[in-house]
């Protein structure tokens, strides 16, 4: 029987993170587990609540008591609910991605987000993408992928996303909401955005989904 493995993909937002690893999960058949939007429903609820973002006891509160959800479909994208309540499409909000970031860095909410990632990735046959998987959540994960594109490329890649859906956004200005998103995920004191010393770095902006996917599946493949 073939040996499944945890792999594990990390990388800045709009590296197109989410979509390779449901398709790398597929082709394995592998679970996906995607912990963004894990972040992504706190962030939604709190925005709900009315919660002010350096309220960090009241953050740290609802990590540790909201029922979050990550349910299969068809296609191998999540269902996300929160508390009972379907928040797939709402989470990926242009004022979700500006505020989630906010919420990720508080110390509380991550220790209590990695435990559950833990518990959701124990077993193997797993494909976990996010920001801190490589080095803080499965750092014994035996493929690691640190996937990225210039400011630019993701841009215009999450423009092509919300327009998509109906929303109209200025690529110049989500280029530089990117860029600072990447500086507070990469500059945050706790499991700030970095690849793990034995990640694959890979740049794909000239590449692709299919390519990424293939590169991935090729390597997973290979793993003894």
């Amino acid at each position: 029987m073939e040996r499944k493995i945890c792999i594990a993909i990390d990388g800045p937002a709009g590296a197109g993170k989410s979509t390779v690893a449901r398709l790398v999960a597929s082709r394995l058949g592998y679970r996906y587990l995607d912990t963004g939007a894990m972040y992504r429903a706190l962030t939604w609820q709190a925005l709900q609540n009315g919660l002010d973002f350096v309220d960090e006891p009241a953050l740290v509160n609802l990590a540790r008591t909201a029922d979050i959800q990550l349910l299969p479909t068809a296609d191998g994208s999540p269902q996300v609910l929160i508390n009972g309540q379907d928040v797939t499409l709402p989470i990926r909000s242009q004022q979700v991605s500006q505020h989630v970031s906010l919420l990720a860095k508080v110390p509380g909410v991550r220790r209590e987000m990695v435990q559950r990632q833990r518990q959701l990735a124990a077993g193997g046959g797993v494909v976990v993408e996010g920001r801190d998987i490589g080095t803080r959540v499965l750092p014994q994960a035996e493929l690691k992928i640190f996937l990225t594109a210039s400011p630019r490329v993701r841009a215009a890649r999450r423009a092509a996303e919300l327009a998509d859906r109906g929303e109209a956004v200025d690529v110049a200005q989500l280029t530089e909401e990117i860029a600072r998103r990447d500086a507070m995920d990469a500059s945050r004191e706790v499991d700030p955005l970095r690849p793990a010393p034995d990640a694959l770095y890979l740049d794909c902006s000239q590449m692709s989904i299919a390519e990424v996917v293939e590169y991935i599946v090729d390597r997973a493949r290979g793993v003894k």
